[in-house]
């Protein structure tokens, strides 16, 4: 007998049946059967009447000459069609001759194009509202502080001349950072590309507080958070989404104090019991956070915790915007040997990062104990240039993964959602 479990891809979902005896488990969070309570509306407007640790947006606004907007990218499933026509209507009721620039904080990924902001705010505010896309290096930067951890903080000028700064962002478990939104929206949000480097070093992302729903004593969650106090006046507004992309909570205020409230909303449905098993299955919740492999990596990690030691993960994305990272891809197509790749990066010093070192860190440690199935529509010879595994379909890939482990009858994990799960040990 069978188990259908289906798995976000893309914008779709895939199918994939597993023998009853070898299912060991489908470990789904709290957001896979959350809804929201009320219009999801209406719960954003709820957390701005009540924001969390400072005046109401509103009322920080009747003194703001200058204000920017702070708003996720487009690998970033931000809800900006419901948030943003919020924020600046509040914005404009509180001073009406306010000077509003939605800034996008892309951190160190590639400019936003105009049909992916068309998307995500809708085409009338992308074309009557001023848009500015960071560029974490040809941008304009002002110097902001040294942090404890001897980051040199450069952030977007616009940002720092700005007499008002909002952020909008979503909550959801990091794979290095403990958990997204509040803070990361300002590094790596707008930093500039030497400030991202250090923060997200060889040495912080070994460091063994710097991991999923980690943040105390976590050294790259201290960087983020000095650099967001640096600027003077931030307001951030911060959505929880379930599983359906929907908005089932939302916090306001202080870009600490909120944070730490929407936390510990998420944390409650994220932290699940961990199991482990010879075959993992899982996604990265589908778009857009699976538009590439470089995202991927986030939804292995949580994978790898769950798979036994030369275990097997497939992990089911669908790639159509490729390996997502130059520097990513070519150190591992230029590589074969993924333990020279590790030794060589945990050599460097902090001011010697480069692009996409961490994520490629992160994916050597997988893969050291690991082997990784990628079933995407990527080509195979990118999936196997990154030492990944390809297959065209789920039903190959388990058969594949069968062989790989040597058992009949393995043990199987589903995690349908491997971005969204925290596992308690």
């Amino acid at each position: 007998m069978n188990t259908q479990i289906l798995l976000p891809y893309g914008k779709q979902h895939i199918a994939v049946e597993i023998l009853q005896e070898e299912l060991s488990a489908v470990i789904k969070t709290g957001l896979s059967s959350c809804v929201p309570e009320k219009p999801q509306d209406e719960i954003v407007k709820s957390a701005l009447r009540h924001p969390y640790d400072s005046p109401g947006l509103e009322t920080l606004a009747r003194g703001a000459g200058t204000v920017v907007i702070i708003t996720s990218d487009h690998t970033r499933p931000m809800p900006s069609r419901i948030t943003m026509p919020l924020l600046l209507k509040t914005v404009r009721r509180g001073n009406p001759g306010a000077r509003i620039t939605i800034l996008i904080a892309t951190g160190c990924h590639r400019a936003t194009t105009y049909e992916e902001m068309a998307e995500r705010f809708g085409p009338e505010i992308v074309d009557r509202e001023k848009i500015a896309v960071h560029d974490c290096d040809r941008g304009r930067f002002t110097y902001v502080g040294t942090s404890p951890n001897g980051n040199r903080i450069e952030l977007n000028s616009l940002a720092c001349e700005a007499d008002l700064i909002i952020a909008e962002g979503f909550i959801e478990p990091h794979f290095f950072a403990g958990y997204s939104g509040g803070r990361k929206s300002i590094l790596p949000g707008i930093a500039s590309r030497r400030s991202i480097m250090y923060n997200h070093c060889a040495h912080n992302i070994a460091d063994p507080h710097s991991v999923t729903g980690s943040l105390t004593q976590n050294p790259i969650h201290q960087d983020m958070m000095f650099a967001a106090r640096a600027l003077k006046s931030v307001f951030i507004l911060n959505v929880i989404l379930n599983t359906e992309k929907e908005v089932i909570g939302a916090v306001a205020g202080d870009i600490g104090k909120a944070h730490e409230a929407g936390v510990r909303f998420l944390s409650r449905l994220c932290r699940v019991p961990a199991k482990t098993a010879d075959i993992v299955i899982t996604t990265n919740g589908g778009f857009p956070l699976d538009q590439n492999i470089y995202q991927c990596v986030k939804g292995m990690t949580a994978a790898s915790e769950a798979c036994s030691d030369k275990g097997v993960i497939i992990m089911a994305a669908r790639c159509n915007d490729g390996h997502g990272g130059s520097a990513f891809y070519e150190t591992f197509a230029g590589e074969p040997d993924t333990r020279r790749i590790l030794d060589d990066i945990l050599k460097r010093q902090e001011t010697d990062t480069v692009p996409d070192q961490w994520q490629s860190q992160i994916l050597c440690r997988i893969l050291l104990k690991n082997r990784v199935i990628l079933v995407s529509d990527a080509p195979r010879e990118m999936v196997e240039a990154l030492h990944l595994i390809y297959s065209p379909s789920i039903e190959e890939a388990i058969q594949m993964a069968k062989e790989y482990v040597g058992k009949e009858h393995p043990s199987i994990l589903a995690i349908p959602d491997g971005v969204s799960v925290i596992l308690r040990q």
